[in-house]
């Protein structure tokens, strides 16, 4: 073999290697992104759209969500932060009501996007039929897994009477 030619059957060969690699590559990080969006979205589903509004239970909501969590409510043009203790104490007095009346709840998920340890979520909750929220989470992931860390909102008008 002239020796002129090796180095074309080097590259040649990493080249080819690469291009058999990278799809095995890519197909495998695609089902580690489509894993890591379940995940996310289990978390959600059970802390929040279950342990919130479908089956209120704090304990529920204080597994998915980070103690430091906040939600941020804008009211009237201003701003305030709710914490989780408050809410969860909320939904514990809601859930003590063994009359209160249980919504049929739908949510949908038109967005999730993760960028290594933080994940935004975008949720559709519709609470009877009515679609009520606009929900929009952060996510962080720690050593235990993803916990919500905020929550921002739109509540949508009621249709008129």
């Amino acid at each position: 073999m002239n020796l002129s030619m090796r180095p074309r059957v080097t590259v040649t060969a990493i080249a080819a290697l690469i291009a058999l690699t990278l799809p095995a590559l890519s197909s495998t990080a695609l089902a580690s992104d489509e894993a890591e969006k379940e995940a996310v979205k289990a978390v959600v589903t059970e802390a929040y759209v279950n342990g919130v509004h479908a089956k209120p239970d704090a304990a529920a909501m204080r597994r998915g969500f980070h103690p430091d969590f906040r939600m941020l409510v804008l009211s009237d043009g201003k701003m305030n932060a709710v914490t989780l203790d408050e809410w969860a104490g909320r939904i514990e007095k809601a859930a003590a009501n063994p009359n209160a009346k249980r919504p049929a709840i739908k949510a949908e998920f038109p967005t999730v996007e993760i960028t290594g340890t933080v994940a935004s979520v975008r949720i559709e909750l519709y609470r009877d039929g009515r679609h009520t929220f606009t929900d929009h989470l952060l996510l962080y992931k720690f050593a235990d897994g993803w916990k919500i860390v905020s929550k921002a909102f739109y509540s949508h008008p009621r249709p008129a009477a």
